[in-house]
């Protein structure tokens, strides 16, 4: 960026010499590469920041010199001399896309004779390597130089039909240039047009039709805020590359525009010119200024320096920020428009070390005010629920948060998905609502390469839509499919079953003490109709687990059967699990006693187990099922289960006697409850088990 050191003057009183003015610009990381002398002038080449536009001007250049030096900016006077005409009254400004063109300003100068400029412009624009062309020409180039904001002027009586229309281009193919041109124009352009074609490629280049010449009597100055990206990919697809598009791409500071085309009418008024009452400004949707709260600890945190609390408010002043104290050692910075790099603290706190000077900062690290991290029971839990499953066989995966949105509306979850600006690709275009899918795409992966048995669990996070606000909750999904355990020549593998799933739940649970829990049969919609269970803690759903239907394996390209689970960690870790209790070695032995019954298929064991429990049963340490059974000795609609319970008197040796009471009041309950049929023999203990725990 050329930068005319007799134009810096205009906006603030320089008295330094030359190498000390140059070495501060380079202490504040604007770089001097180079510098010549030039009709009692001094032009400095200085390399600005790529995130930096408002330096693209001679304003942000002296707005950074009077911070560094001191110093306060010159007010500027931009006088008019007016008509009795309104500019609403002469030209109609609409905007079509609001996202494409956020502000649009604009105001008239008639009367005016185009020449040449007057000596003192002629000097500025030679001063950046340019030759002046006419005092309209140079005076929107001027102030595009002076303050980074481009400007433009049309022949206003070249206008048809008085109206300036800002839209895409659509069904119009070209623009004539101001070569004499055809520009072709694709759909999505932004064009600035009047009530017949367009007039100027919006942010780029005005042209031909609508451009001025000596002839020129009435002019309208535009001065906008074009969107970036929109400017950005126009110049690409057309090659045409200009001064203005150079800083629209950048980001152009959205409050300016009033003041640029005051600035240009101003000028022109000075040349003969005379102004029309009042700038149009539509503005469909004004933007808050960004507020940042920075703290004084925060800055000797991440530089490891105690900086006066009278710098920091006294540099970010004159940087354009407004500070105001919140409390003691806070602030709350307002952040003007000009400066859209500054997001957040951090950003703040770069401003200031850059003008308290980076050779200060010392090379040692800063001493630690923390050197323990705080507690985190959550994640404690966490890598306990790791190192459980991991003893069980299964295997940790991590996948992206993003996901294919037809892969997510197969799934059916119910949680509107929140999509992403910039996605890398179509596949990948949404945050996941469920961690479900990412655990399918691993098995396929690992299915492709020989695998026979997948037993893998993930945890992290998923993201959805809750009325306006985006929620965002912690997972733990499972899946398991194949065989289990590797095939020995003493025993063969087994393909994993709903038992195996449901025995790890359990332990995972037991593990983490959130007891008593149960399962409870429910649907849901990633499961096999009769084949899912809702996992239940307080009465609470915090999870479910089942077979995997058939069409979304089908999806996959999977064929054999997957078993999966998930867990909302959100709520589960909200909850109190019991307390850890020490219980010593039992010095008495315990008495089990068996009991086998017919009962309706439609009875589930988790019915039977809630009745037992809530009989409080003394002295009864666990009760399980052992077996169930059914075949031709059993009628079609029924079945046969085996219970086993085991008492025990931690104070002493339990008597037969006491035993059989106890279990002639269970038995009693089972009959009155589920009309069982106690089978022949069913008190006796089984001289073999023949199916494992359910």
């Amino acid at each position: 960026m050329r930068i005319s050191l007799d134009w810096l003057k205009d906006y603030v009183k320089i008295d330094r010499d030359l190498s000390a003015l140059i070495s501060k610009l380079d202490m504040i990381g604007l770089l001097v590469e180079d510098w010549e002398e030039r009709d009692s002038d001094v032009i400095l080449e200085i390399e600005t920041y790529a995130n930096r536009p408002d330096t693209l001007g001679h304003l942000g250049i002296a707005r950074e010199i009077a911070a560094v030096l001191g110093l306060n900016l010159k007010e500027q006077n931009w006088p008019l001399i007016e008509i009795e005409q309104e500019t609403s009254d002469l030209i109609d400004v609409q905007i079509w896309d609001e996202n494409l063109c956020a502000r649009y300003c604009g105001i008239i100068v008639k009367n005016l004779k185009v020449g040449p400029s007057p000596d003192w412009l002629k000097k500025r624009i030679e001063a950046m390597g340019l030759n002046p062309i006419n005092n309209v020409v140079d005076v929107t180039n001027y102030v595009l130089f002076s303050t980074a904001q481009p400007i433009h002027a049309f022949d206003l009586d070249k206008i048809a039909g008085n109206k300036i229309i800002v839209r895409k281009a659509g069904e119009s193919k070209t623009l004539r240039s101001l070569e004499d041109k055809n520009i072709a124009l694709s759909p999505e352009m932004l064009v600035i047009a009047d009530e017949e074609k367009p007039v100027a490629l919006a942010g780029v280049i005005g042209g031909e039709e609508s451009a001025v010449f000596e002839k020129t009597q009435n002019i309208f100055i535009e001065s906008a805020y074009f969107d970036p990206v929109s400017v950005r990919k126009t110049s690409k697809l057309t090659g045409i590359f200009t001064d203005a598009s150079y800083r629209f791409e950048r980001g152009a500071d959205i409050s300016f525009p009033p003041q640029g085309a005051l600035m240009a009418a101003s000028l022109l008024t000075q040349m003969g010119g005379e102004a029309t009452k009042e700038i149009v400004d539509v503005f469909p949707k004004p933007r808050k200024n960004k507020t940042v709260i920075l703290r004084h600890k925060r800055i000797f945190e991440l530089i490891g320096l105690e900086i006066d609390e009278k710098f920091t408010y006294r540099t970010l002043s004159r940087l354009g920020f407004q500070v105001e104290i919140q409390q003691e050692g806070t602030w709350q910075v307002l952040v003007p428009h000009f400066r859209i790099d500054v997001e957040r603290e951090a950003d703040l706190i770069e401003e200031i070390t850059r003008f308290y000077g980076y050779d200060k900062i010392p090379a040692t690290f800063p001493p630690l005010r923390e050197l323990e991290p705080s507690l985190d029971k959550n994640r404690k839990r966490v890598n306990k629920l790791r190192q459980l499953l991991f003893s069980l066989g299964f295997d940790e995966v991590l996948n992206f948060s993003f996901s294919d949105p037809e892969e997510e509306a197969s799934f059916k979850t119910k949680r509107k998905p929140i999509e992403i600006r910039n996605p890398v690709s179509s596949k990948a275009s949404i945050l996941r609502t469920t961690l479900i899918t990412g655990l399918l795409e691993n098995i396929l992966w690992n299915r492709n390469r020989g695998a026979e048995g997948i037993h893998i669990f993930e945890v992290g996070n998923i993201y959805f839509w809750e009325k306006e606000s985006s929620r965002e909750q912690a997972r733990i999904a499972l899946a398991t499919t194949g065989l289990i355990g590797s095939t020995q020549w003493q025993k063969k593998s087994k393909e994993t079953d709903f038992f195996h799933m449901k025995g790890t739940l359990e332990s995972l649970m037991s593990d983490l003490r959130y007891e008593p829990f149960s399962f409870q049969e429910k649907d849901h919609a990633f499961f096999e109709k009769g084949h899912s269970l809702a996992l239940l803690f307080k009465e609470e759903i915090v999870g479910y687990f089942g077979l995997l239907k058939k069409n979304l394996l089908d999806s996959y390209s999977l064929d054999d059967a997957v078993w999966a689970a998930e867990l909302n960690l959100s709520m589960l870790f909200g909850k109190k699990p019991q307390s850890f209790q020490h219980v010593p070695v039992d010095r008495f032995p315990s008495i089990t006693r068996d009991v086998s019954f017919i009962v309706n298929r439609s009875i589930t064991y988790q019915e039977i187990k809630e009745v037992i429990e809530r009989l409080s049963i003394p002295h009864l340490k666990t009760f399980d099922l052992y077996d169930r059974f059914s075949g031709a000795s059993i009628p079609e609609d029924k079945v046969s289960l085996s219970l086993r319970f085991v008492y025990r008197n931690p104070q002493k040796t339990l008597l037969a006697e006491e035993v059989d009471s106890l279990q002639q009041k269970i038995i009693n309950v089972l009959k009155k409850e589920f009309n069982f049929q106690l089978r022949e023999g069913g008190t006796e203990v089984p001289s073999k088990v023949r199916s494992k725990k359910k």
